[in-house]
């Protein structure tokens, strides 16, 4: 209403049938579809190797003594360095295509998995290891039997924390250097002033955002049935 009413420009904003329009025209012409395609590739790799290279490491690192204090050193400081920071060295390697986004999605999304990993596995309640050790378990049987089961809540904690993570990088990436992409998609629309187009873009990256983490929610709420209900 107030943009129809000329109160706010619209290139600095824009009303929700405009944006809705606009979505429609973009879904209907297929023009949005090259780069919902790219940036799924680009989601997929990234966040997959994400998970497979996190959550194996940090089952080692978090039940293994040795391995964490390796690998700790040099995981805090990859860790406490913005991803950002490695942008250009990125570009540089792997060029503006497909794989430097997956090489940001990654970097972005496997230090929360990785970490909460890790403290998944260093605060299994020690009472069930004396426990399954007093039957005459082994150490693997305490692995797969205990340890694992006890630290998949905070694993999947961590997948949720990583797909925030690797939404960013999707965004971040193509906006720094892409030739497709959503956030190559929202660089151009805000480059040539299409709010309208801009808001369509953001509206995309957060919906998959919600629709990934209720599909992680689902899971966990699998792995939460053995928690007790808490009545005020």
């Amino acid at each position: 209403m107030v943009i129809r009413l000329g109160y706010i420009n619209p290139l600095f904003t824009s009303s929700p049938t405009r944006i809705i329009s606009t979505g429609i025209d973009l879904f209907s012409s297929g023009a949005i579809y090259k780069d919902l395609r790219v940036s799924g590739i680009e989601f997929i790799w990234g966040f997959g190797l994400a998970i497979f290279v996190g959550v194996p490491l940090g089952i080692l690192m978090g039940w293994y003594y040795r391995v964490n204090a390796i690998l700790e050193p040099f995981v805090s400081a990859l860790y406490a360095t913005p991803r950002i920071a490695l942008l250009p060295l990125i570009i540089i390697w792997f060029g503006i295509g497909v794989f430097s986004k997956i090489a940001i999605i990654f970097l972005g999304a496997v230090f929360p998995i990785l970490v909460n990993t890790i403290t998944g596995m260093r605060t299994v309640d020690a009472h069930f290891i004396k426990t399954a050790r007093s039957f005459g378990a082994s150490d693997l049987q305490i692995f797969r039997t205990v340890a694992l089961p006890a630290s998949v809540p905070l694993i999947l904690t961590g997948l949720r924390l990583g797909l925030g993570h690797a939404l960013i990088g999707i965004v971040v990436g193509e906006l720094y250097a892409a030739t497709a992409g959503i956030g190559f998609f929202i660089t151009v629309a805000g480059a040539t002033f299409q709010t309208d187009k801009v808001m369509v873009g953001i509206i995309i990256i957060a919906a998959g955002g919600v629709l990934l983490a209720e599909c992680i929610r689902l899971i966990e709420r699998r792995f939460e049935s053995w928690r007790p209900n808490i009545k005020e």
